[in-house]
């Protein structure tokens, strides 16, 4: 058998295990460790996979992930979240559409603390749902907005998406983390037009609430400047190049644990909660990285990208040809797979044929974080709207799909507007780091 043929073989095996239900980690080390013996022999294999598990757990940048998985924890521990909330709740909540729109802010801002879309949609979900159900919310835009402000979590930065697809291409962190952030903004803008225009055309989806006085606002306010100074001392002193990314997370994090000191939350059990939820979601970003840099040097042996990108040439669609077909298929594989573990089976083929075409491997990262996204809200398998459902159980799937198809069509935009605008995602890492 070929090395091209073998390495079909490969992806077969590979989708009919996940297919079966084993972990992607363990699926990913199978096939890079089995495929690597039939194309260079067992002893290559077993180097590969000894020296890549111990060069992945040794790589310093990597501290990055539990120490900002840990920050995110104290502050959702410490009450910030809800802090973030209350504050656009007061301050939007009486404007129509105005509770769901103080629902992506807070996912926008909980985002910077947390770095995961389910994490951010778990979160607020409890907070929010229970306010615009209690204000006559329809639960499309109740349901549906949640969901979309938790996609935000992989965007803004700290985004555990750009963490692995740095380590996996070998870019700078630093670097993918600046270029997220006005994609970000331009992302959660782009969400609350969306609102503005669902509840133009169906008003009764979502009612004015409340309306507070100018005390209760600036109480809000005030209260919320323990996530807004977080937000602040991380990703302006990376911005500032005060604090190295690693520094920043390390930072960020005392400073949560500060918070949950100071307002009196801070239990044995709530640090232990805390501590277990760290380790057990480094664990598995940890176990995937190992797994994916064994499958990588058996996609490199099998010679199948440069196959792939033979093969795309000969078709001449042009570089942004290509581009929209591979961006369609991950839209349509991101509907049966998680996002993260397809960015990082499919990054050994996709990486080096999109780069070898001329485009900027930071623009690229934040394109494909949206359109993994993108994936995250699609049906049948869109993660966030199961994560939602968990918090909402008497809400059939089929409502919950249909709320966030606004906000799926202003992902849509956001990626025509990247493509079209790369300086969107690129102003901020160049005149950072030039």
């Amino acid at each position: 058998m070929s090395p091209e043929l073998l390495g079909v073989a490969g992806f077969a095996v590979l989708f009919a295990l996940m297919a079966l239900g084993t972990p992607v980690a363990i699926a990913l080390l199978i096939v890079g460790f089995c495929g690597t013996i039939l194309l260079s022999g067992f002893q290559a294999a077993a180097y590969t996979l000894s020296g890549q598990a111990f060069a992945t757990i040794t790589i310093y940048e990597l501290s990055i992930i539990p120490l900002f998985i840990l920050m995110g924890n104290l502050a959702s521990a410490a009450g910030l979240s809800r802090d973030l909330f209350d504050a656009a709740y007061r301050l939007i909540g009486h404007l129509r559409g105005g509770l769901a729109a103080a629902t992506i802010l807070g996912c926008a801002g909980f985002s910077a603390l947390s770095g995961s879309s389910i994490a951010s949609a778990v979160t607020m979900g409890k907070v929010a749902y229970p306010e615009m159900r209690r204000y006559g919310y329809g639960p499309r835009l109740a349901t549906g907005s949640i969901a979309a402000g938790g996609t935000l979590g992989i965007l803004i930065p700290p985004s555990t998406g750009f963490v692995i697809y740095a380590v996996l291409t070998e870019e700078s962190i630093g670097r993918l983390f600046m270029a997220g952030v006005l994609p970000g903004l331009m992302l959660t803008g782009l969400f609350l037009v969306a609102i503005a225009a669902i509840t133009f055309f169906t008003p009764e989806e979502g009612p004015r609430g409340p309306t507070f006085d100018l005390r209760e606002k600036l109480s809000s306010l005030v209260r919320s400047t323990g996530i807004v100074t977080i937000i602040v001392i991380t990703i302006g002193g990376i911005y500032t190049g005060f604090f190295t990314p690693v520094e920043a997370a390390g930072v960020g994090a005392c400073f949560a644990l500060l918070m949950l000191i100071i307002r009196g939350k801070c239990t044995p059990h709530t640090l232990w909660v805390a501590s277990a939820d760290t380790l057990r979601t480094t664990g598995m970003a940890f176990f995937i990285l190992i797994g994916a840099n064994v499958f990588a040097p058996f996609v490199a042996l099998s010679h199948l990208p440069e196959t792939i990108a033979n093969g795309m040439s000969g078709l001449a669609l042009g570089a942004y040809g290509t581009l929209a077909v591979i961006l369609l298929g991950y839209v349509v594989l991101g509907m049966f797979i998680e996002g993260l573990s397809l960015l990082v089976i499919t990054l050994p083929i996709v990486f080096p044929l999109i780069v070898s075409l001329g485009f900027d491997p930071i623009w690229l990262g934040v394109v494909m974080v949206i359109v993994l996204e993108m994936g995250l809200i699609s049906p049948p398998i869109g993660v966030n709207v199961f994560v939602v459902k968990s918090i909402v159980p008497d809400v059939k799937m089929e409502t919950i799909f249909a709320g966030i198809m606004p906000f799926w069509l202003a992902m849509a935009v956001a990626l025509l507007f990247l493509v079209l605008v790369p300086d969107i995602a690129l102003l901020l890492p160049n005149a950072m780091f030039d």
